[in-house]
């Protein structure tokens, strides 16, 4: 792992070309170090990992915004095969408001450059806390991810208390982005509206909302984190597949 000024980069294994390059978005209160399990994960899988800072929305400057995080996005992308290269496919992972920031930028068409994304964890609803330990049953039951958000001192506790511009969570909600889309979210989850990721999902040209049992609202970093990255590199392999998927069952039990 590499400390930059913009990004972290996760590298992967020597060997294998570079399959592609994966640039996450975290939500409200995280920080980098809140996905450096994932990051180190798709990396050894020979994906170009870069987890940049968390968005900043701003409700009376929802363009301009949604402008900014496109330059964030361009400075991550660049040189990931080289000085002067780019790794494709090119996939953006957006969590919580990272998530509304990727599918409003890819609605209003500023992000040519990116070829698919992943939404987990997009919010209806913004949440109120009794206490630290209230919040952290709200995003997550895994008992390491709950140390790593507890030990990380640039975390903002009671983030998910922040509302989201409105402006820019129905311009995520309503964007005709026609690139592949993985939409994740946990059932488990009291800030998803299921019918609205149900409508989303069905709205786009090439999108898959999958489910994730009893995950909470970090459905990247809940109990079933191994799934859920195993959703993700699956998606990244038929990507490069024309969204053919690679293995089909024939029979089975289960």
């Amino acid at each position: 792992m590499t400390e930059h000024a913009e990004y972290t980069d996760h590298h992967g294994p020597e060997e294998p070309a570079i399959r592609g390059t994966v640039v996450v978005v975290p939500g409200r209160g995280e920080t980098r170090d809140t996905y450096t399990r994932l990051g180190r994960r798709l990396a050894a899988d020979a994906y170009r990992v870069r987890v940049v800072d968390a968005v900043r929305l701003d409700a009376d400057d929802p363009a301009g915004s949604l402008t900014r995080f496109g330059a964030q996005v361009a400075e991550a992308v660049a040189g990931t095969a080289g000085p002067d290269g780019v790794a494709r496919p090119v996939v953006l992972v957006g969590a919580d408001t990272g998530a509304v920031a990727v599918a409003a930028l890819l609605g209003s068409g500023e992000s040519a450059a990116v070829d698919a994304v992943v939404l987990a964890g997009l919010p209806a609803r913004t949440a109120a806390f009794a206490d630290w330990d209230d919040e952290l049953d709200v995003r997550t039951f895994c008992p390491a991810h709950r140390s790593t958000l507890s030990g990380d001192s640039g975390f903002r506790r009671g983030a998910l208390d922040e509302a989201v511009p409105e402006a820019l969570l129905a311009a995520a909600y309503e964007s005709e982005a026609e690139v592949p889309a993985l939409i994740l979210t946990g059932d488990a989850d009291p800030l998803a509206d299921r019918d609205a990721l149900t409508r989303t999902a069905k709205s786009l040209p090439r999108a898959r909302l999958s489910i994730v049992r009893d995950a909470h609202h970090d459905v990247l970093n809940d109990m079933q984190h191994r799934s859920v990255a195993a959703e993700i590199v699956t998606f990244l392999e038929a990507l490069r597949n024309e969204l053919v998927p690679l293995v089909t069952v024939e029979t089975t039990a289960w």
